[in-house]
């Protein structure tokens, strides 16, 4: 077993300016609106009202933070609320045709902002940077300016869902123009947990349906960019769901594979396929091509899989800053889920393939991580339930704690 520390990038953290912040970053012609706007404006999330706030924005408590968690280098997607949305970025719906002006306007003050943002740590951040898909114009605009101001983590794109009536499926053929733009561009398309769900409306149960269906409507961006034959017309984009594992993903590869050989045959049951050709390849050639999977937080069952997707393509996070993430408990959450994975494959998925998905200097972060000295004994330890911390509110530890619990009842 080797002695040097492992080279940990979280390709799952978030971060975002503060509402009185984004009023410069925007275009002057709606800080009238803004205006207007914030006085109205109320907190969605009370609980993130204090100093926890802070580590979306603060460069100097974030740097430490990831540091002290043994991170040195960070993927970062939205967090907070950008100018004229009601919720953040990632986990709104997309906007409607009035909604449209002013929450592009807002879209893109926080790509200016983030632009910023990572500049100062230029080899520690690769902020992915916003789309729209109301308009393809000023989306294919947005993905230009995106590369040519050096967010590299790419671009986060929006997953219509079947309330969307305004909105093309992924699989429409209107957006090969934008498609083209970001393979051109050599940018990495992101889609993030969250993403994707109907609206809910306000019944009880509507939050925990929101949460428990999740994992169907955000697999949808997925499978409708394989299905849909766009990494068949465009085999160089790269494409990666983040906070969702890898466990799900054979399983899925081979139910794509079964429908895509009654497509190929010319009929569904009694539905006539022939004038729909399909792909040239299997679904799942596709996805072990063209597909990466973001582990955030995980669990020894997350990562099953790996095999049949690749261990190359499965990439660790930690979802700083959020409560269901494991900061500050990273460290436990690596011998929670690596302790018995070989150390090749777990310095893969700790940050060498972040490193080649995202464009991450690994000499340039070594001197870093020797610092943090994350050493592959220290992941090869296993966690005991007893060592989980108490106070700690990770997804990953509560379901451990739960299933614990069941198992001990008569």
């Amino acid at each position: 077993m080797s002695n040097n520390p492992y080279i940990v990038i979280t390709a799952d953290t978030h971060a975002g300016a503060s509402i009185e912040a984004y009023r410069d970053y925007l275009d002057p012609k709606y800080r009238e609106d803004f205006d207007a706007w914030r006085g109205s404006y109320q907190n969605p999330a009370k609980k993130h009202v204090g100093t926890k706030k802070n580590k979306n924005w603060d460069s100097k408590e974030r740097l430490s933070d990831l540091l002290g968690d043994g991170v040195v280098g960070e993927v970062i997607f939205p967090n907070t609320v950008p100018p004229f949305y009601d919720a953040p970025f990632h986990i709104s719906a997309p906007p409607s045709p009035k909604q449209y002006e002013h929450q592009l306007a807002g879209m893109r003050a926080h790509n200016r902002w983030l632009a910023e943002f990572c500049a100062e740590q230029p080899e520690r951040r690769a902020g992915i940077g916003l789309i729209h898909l109301n308009n393809i114009e000023d989306a294919i605009e947005d993905v230009e300016w995106i590369a040519k101001n050096h967010l590299r983590g790419g671009v986060l794109l929006p997953l219509p869902s079947p309330s969307d009536v305004h909105l093309n499926a992924l699989n429409h053929p209107d957006y090969d123009r934008l498609w083209a733009a970001i393979q051109d561009a050599g940018l990495v398309i992101n889609q993030h947990s969250g993403q994707g769900s109907p609206h809910y409306g306000e019944g009880q149960g509507s939050k925990a349906l929101w949460a428990m269906e999740m994992s169907f409507f955000i697999q949808r961006g997925y499978t409708h960019l394989i299905m849909g034959g766009v990494f068949e017309r465009f085999p160089k984009l790269r494409y990666i769901l983040t906070e969702s594992g890898c466990a799900w993903a054979p399983r899925l590869m081979q139910g794509m594979d079964a429908m895509y050989m009654a497509w190929k045959a010319g009929y569904i049951g009694e539905i006539d396929t022939s004038k729909d050709p399909a792909l040239k390849e299997p679904p799942s050639f596709y996805a072990k091509r063209n597909c990466w999977y973001g582990a955030s937080f995980p669990s020894v069952a997350d990562v099953k899989g790996r095999d049949k997707v690749g261990v190359e393509k499965v990439l660790w996070g930690n979802d700083y800053p959020h409560y269901e993430g494991c900061y500050p408990y990273s460290r436990e959450n690596m011998r929670f889920a690596f302790a018995d994975i070989d150390e090749k494959e777990v310095r893969m998925m700790l940050g060498e393939n972040a490193a080649k998905l995202y464009n991450f200097d690994l000499e340039a972060l070594r001197p870093l991580a020797d610092a943090a000295n994350i050493t592959p004994q220290d992941v090869a330890v296993p966690l005991p339930l007893s060592e989980i911390p108490e106070d700690s509110t990770c997804v990953t530890f509560q379901r451990a704690r739960a299933a614990d619990f069941l198992s001990a009842k008569p």
